[in-house]
């Protein structure tokens, strides 16, 4: 994990970061589609939900828009390596993110858990039934406002999919983390080498900046124009 290098880790960065975007608006929009298709029905007209279905759900939310920011950093980052700022930025987002996804798939596995464990009963909550059935894929009268044949299985392929992008999501926010950690040289992967080099090359920029020759962003852009 503590590998990092200057010439090609920008590049391997940038991928992450756009990885971790694309993974954070899937698991965004899965935990939407569950609020949407199964938490709804379920819930009404008892207005009853259990706890877990409710954490589980708005911490998949959360955790697909922390993703989805620290994809963004992780992308400002690989092309502003020496930048203070955004390496900061890049260490707090990363850790957050991995507890957040972390916590997304323990609670995602739990609401599982309690679906299989309890035949998908309470997913039947919504039903007016005064005996809820003992399976979900049982077959219900009018009294049940959704289709119950559906719901188990729609619920438990939209949370299963969402546990294993949650667990790519703490694969690739662990890895930003660390290479936070390496360009600012803290340990365990600590690279003052690097670190060295970041800020040799952000100093020498701002003295041939001030020194009034250009910079090497100046030098391409010129080169550019000439080519035009």
């Amino acid at each position: 994990m503590c590998t990092f290098d200057k010439d090609k880790g920008a590049r391997r960065l940038m991928k992450k970061g756009l990885t971790l975007i694309l993974v954070g608006h899937i698991n965004f929009i899965l935990g939407a589609i569950v609020h949407g298709n199964v938490l709804r029905h379920i819930s009404q007209p008892s207005e009853h939900i259990t706890t877990e279905y409710t954490m589980a759900n708005i911490i998949s939310v959360t955790s697909g828009l922390l993703s989805i920011l620290t994809g963004v950093i992780a992308i400002l980052v690989s092309r502003n390596l020496p930048m203070l700022k955004l390496q900061v930025g890049l260490l707090v987002c990363s850790f957050f993110n991995a507890l957040m996804s972390a916590a997304c798939s323990v609670g995602l596995l739990v609401a599982v858990g309690l679906t299989i464990a309890h035949n998908g009963q309470l997913l039947m909550r919504g039903c007016n039934e005064t005996e809820v059935p003992a399976n979900a894929r049982s077959a219900v009268g009018s009294q049940c406002p959704f289709d119950n044949t559906k719901i188990y299985d729609t619920a438990l392929a939209l949370w299963i999919s969402s546990v294993l992008l949650a667990m790519v999501e703490v694969g690739l926010s662990v890895w930003c983390f660390s290479v936070g950690l390496t360009l600012r040289g803290l340990a365990p992967c600590g690279n003052h080498y690097i670190k060295e080099q970041l800020e040799e090359g952000a100093l020498s920029n701002r003295n041939r900046a001030g020194a009034g020759f250009p910079t090497q962003g100046q030098i391409l852009i010129e080169r550019q124009n000439t080519d035009v």
